[in-house]
């Protein structure tokens, strides 16, 4: 019998979190598969693309090549309750949120978590490309050794608790290594594709979503210029994202862009692309990952997932908002989007960009 923890690895049928519970089982820890059966809409339960049917018998397989217990746990209300109503509610204030984030913190670091305790695990353990470190008695969030894989982003809401308690097996390697991984222990996922956006929307476009369940964020409204000038009507601010030019459906001399949502005015101000650029932002509250700074730092911020990290100084607030200064201007800041901040390797934490300023003006 190991004396190792048991570990209790999220599960979700694709190949980093087989991987993940295989390495573990090498490794000689005591292992358990959960996965979560997360909220889908009625009657389309098996296009969700977290935990299809398909999605469960893999696991259920790798489970039991790895022979080792392997459990679905029920998350659909906790799931609908936490996600659901904060995803429309952004859309009807002109928001872009990212679900993600909110659902690490409260179903797979929070539902899962409290689960896996219940049953006796030590660890929770993912197949997220992600590191830590230990330093100071405190835990650090690193970005993965594959950076093109990284998911430190939307790792950025965990805390010291759920660091260390956590464990990333495949952070430090290559998505190609964790194939090759899966080969080696005739895995059967060594092939699965990545999932890819969001999985209770069920392979259809976020509009069509919000369509069923929040037609109201559809009311009609006016297309504007930055100076005011009406230049067309639109069906909706949830049609619409920062940066956006397809879809308008405006003619002009010139490519115009959406550069603001005025849920105020229920209006969807346009510009050309210079008018994009953005020197700054303020944030909600920032959720530092270790000690918050007392006064403004040098990092580097990235706006979205898959956008580069830039530098920028961040300066904390008296409310625990932040300011963060650009170290050029960017495009397509996104409120409703997570600021996420690093130092390098280490992810300091993350906040929900509440606006952006123009360059050259002030807030």
């Amino acid at each position: 019998m190991s004396n190792l923890p048991l570990v209790a690895v999220a599960m979700s049928g694709g190949v980093d979190s087989s991987v993940a519970a295989a390495l573990l089982v090498e490794r000689g820890y005591r292992v358990v598969g959960l996965m979560l059966r997360l909220w889908s809409e009625p009657g389309r339960a098996a296009e969700n693309r977290c935990c299809t049917p398909a999605g469960i018998a893999l696991a259920q397989r790798v489970a039991a090549k790895l022979a080792i217990p392997f459990h679905v746990i029920d998350a659909q209300q906790p799931f609908a309750e936490a996600i659901i109503p904060t995803f429309v509610s952004e859309y009807r204030r002109g928001r872009t949120p990212n679900p993600c984030l909110t659902c690490n913190r409260e179903i797979r670091w929070g539902f899962l978590r409290r689960h896996a305790q219940a049953m006796g695990a030590d660890m929770l353990a993912t197949g997220h490309y992600a590191r830590t470190r230990e330093r100071d008695d405190q835990f650090e969030l690193l970005i993965a050794r594959d950076t093109e894989k990284d998911q430190s982003y939307v790792l950025s809401v965990l805390d010291q608790v759920a660091l260390r308690q956590t464990l990333f097996p495949v952070g430090d390697l290559t998505k190609p290594e964790v194939r090759e991984h899966a080969r080696r222990l005739d895995l059967p996922v060594a092939d699965r594709p990545d999932s890819q956006d969001l999985c209770f929307l069920a392979g259809d476009d976020y509009r069509e979503f919000l369509k069923r369940y929040a037609p109201d964020t559809f009311r009609p409204g006016e297309i504007v210029t930055i100076e005011g000038r009406q230049v067309g009507t639109h069906e909706g601010l949830a049609n619409y994202t920062i940066g956006q030019r397809k879809g308008i459906g405006l003619a002009a001399g010139e490519p115009l862009y959406v550069v603001d949502l005025d849920e105020r005015s229920n209006q969807v101000v346009v510009g050309t692309r210079e008018k994009l650029g953005r020197s700054a932002l303020l944030t909600e509250r920032v959720y530092w990952i270790n000690s918050p700074p007392r006064e403004s730092i040098e990092a580097q911020v990235k706006i979205r997932y898959k956008a580069p990290a830039v530098p920028a100084r961040v300066t904390p607030r008296a409310d625990g908002s932040s300011r963060v200064e650009l170290a050029h201007p960017l495009r397509d800041i996104t409120p409703g989007q997570a600021a996420v901040f690093y130092q390098g390797e280490r992810c300091l934490g993350q906040a929900t960009i509440e606006r952006s300023i123009p360059v050259g003006e002030e807030d």
